[in-house]
């Protein structure tokens, strides 16, 4: 008996609580604080609530701030208005699983399920994915930092304890004053109906939060989106590049502008711009796609590229190349139903045979419905392999390493999707999208470690 409760104990730290300790006093793969001077972050846990929540918008609008809401998926599932309302005053939405309930006590799976049922309800409201999730009450378990959601984890550098109604409005202004600073992430709640709060709380959380945002604008304080603060510790980072690697990045992004005028590129998400995209004849040898249609030179393709700044600002904040190549595979998740989208809705788009990219890929995107095939030798092989190679020098986490790790990994490969499947898998006009099973999930997240992932101005 006392061996078996060993090995619980055991099982139990590495499954839970070392993890925890790693995130919340480490910071070991989450976000929980900025810099700068002037900017601070207030999030929000558990809502939407239907009577404080619109409160909580209003009190921000009046002040012109930003906030981070975290929202439960079953609570969102019931309010659509009120996240719609937070998605169009410009606030980030963020994901707080689809009930209440710590991750210790849930398989790895049951999270995963968990995470994707609350993105599938913000997207159903908004038309957004969201890329940055909160486990309840910050508990994470050995997954959540492994591979487990696809999302950057954030937790907070302050709380308060708002969650309790009898801890009063002035105490509460008093311990949030004492946080008001830059680069602070605040905790606090708009919803009192989760375990352990009173349903009463957030009504003293309004009061503190409005004498607290009328000092922040004395001072010329601003709340941000969470967002917002990851993308300025990105720039605080390429700051510190080196002269050399300063000037290759601005070469860069202005031939990336340069090429976007001369072809006309479009933007998949304007208002998040990951994936552009022209109209264009294919110029390569026949080719037999996975349904056995044929793609022949002069058909119309759509030739896909990924946005070389957004690229960057990924490969600044990822860790290693698993979390880099997570972040990408959730952004052509996010996109390809929207170009689906396109092409059935815009005539001039009624004659495209399918999507076409070139990158330097291994394995990955067949989960995703393309076909991977060798770029045919040539000038453009040649000149595609030594720009790729460049742009990953820059974008990877490690840098020149990963040219040192295997010349027959770093091909540029071709990438084929026929308009057919896109439109099956993708379409919501259709009904006909089909998410990837929890099977190609999981061979998703075993093979991620193996993408080479960079992007052309040449394709994606």
């Amino acid at each position: 008996m006392q061996t078996l409760l060993l090995w619980l104990f055991y099982l139990s730290s590495f499954y839970a609580f070392i993890p925890g300790i790693l995130t919340r006093i480490f910071g070991f793969r989450v976000f929980r604080r900025g810099t700068g001077s002037n900017d601070f972050a207030l999030t929000f846990d558990d809502g939407p609530d239907p009577f404080y929540t619109p409160r909580l918008l209003d009190l921000l609008k009046q002040y012109n701030m930003k906030a981070t809401f975290f929202l439960v998926g079953s609570h969102a599932e019931k309010h659509p208005e009120v996240v719609k309302r937070i998605h169009s005053e410009g606030h980030l939405i963020g994901i707080h699983n689809y009930v209440h309930k710590s991750n210790w006590f849930m398989r790895p799976v049951t999270v995963r399920k968990q995470v994707k049922r609350t993105d599938d309800i913000i997207y159903s409201i908004t038309g957004e994915r969201s890329s940055y999730y909160r486990p309840p009450w910050g508990i994470v378990n050995l997954f959540d930092f492994a591979k487990n959601t696809g999302c950057r984890i954030i937790l907070w550098s302050s709380m308060f304890n708002d969650w309790r109604s009898k801890i009063g409005a002035d105490k509460l202004t008093q311990r949030m004053l004492a946080k008001l600073s830059g680069g602070e992430v605040m905790l606090l709640h708009d919803c009192g109906t989760t375990m352990g709060a009173n349903p009463d709380a957030p009504e003293q959380m309004l009061i503190a939060l409005e004498r607290v945002l009328k000092v922040a604008e004395q001072k010329g304080m601003r709340s941000i989106r969470i967002d917002d603060m990851m993308a300025k510790e990105s720039k605080a980072k390429a700051k510190k590049l080196s002269p050399l690697k300063r000037m290759i990045v601005s070469l860069w992004l202005l031939w990336e502008k340069g090429f976007h005028a001369v072809f006309a590129l479009e933007t998949v998400t304007p208002a998040d711009p990951m994936l552009h995209f022209r109209k264009r004849a294919f110029t390569g040898k026949t080719v037999v796609m996975e349904d056995g249609s044929l793609l022949e030179k002069g058909d119309q393709v759509l030739e896909l590229h990924f946005d070389n700044k957004k690229l960057f600002e990924i490969g600044s904040r990822s860790r290693s190349e698993v979390q880099l190549a997570i972040k990408m595979i959730r952004a052509v998740q996010k996109d390809l139903p929207s170009m689906a989208n396109m092409v059935l809705e815009r005539p001039e788009y009624k004659d495209i045979k399918g999507l076409y990219a070139v990158t330097m890929i291994s394995r990955g995107p067949e989960q995703f419905g393309f076909l991977v095939m060798d770029l045919p030798r040539g000038l453009f092989a040649s000149s595609s392999r030594l720009y790729l190679k460049l742009l990953l020098s820059v974008i990877h986490p490690k840098g020149q390493a990963r040219l040192k790790e295997g010349s027959h990994i770093m091909e540029p490969k071709m990438l084929m999707m026929p308009v057919d499947v896109l439109i099956g898998r993708y379409a919501e006009k259709k009904s006909q999208l089909q998410p990837p099973s929890e099977e190609q999930q999981e061979i998703q997240q075993e093979h991620v470690g193996d993408l080479a992932v960079a992007s052309a101005s040449q394709g994606m």
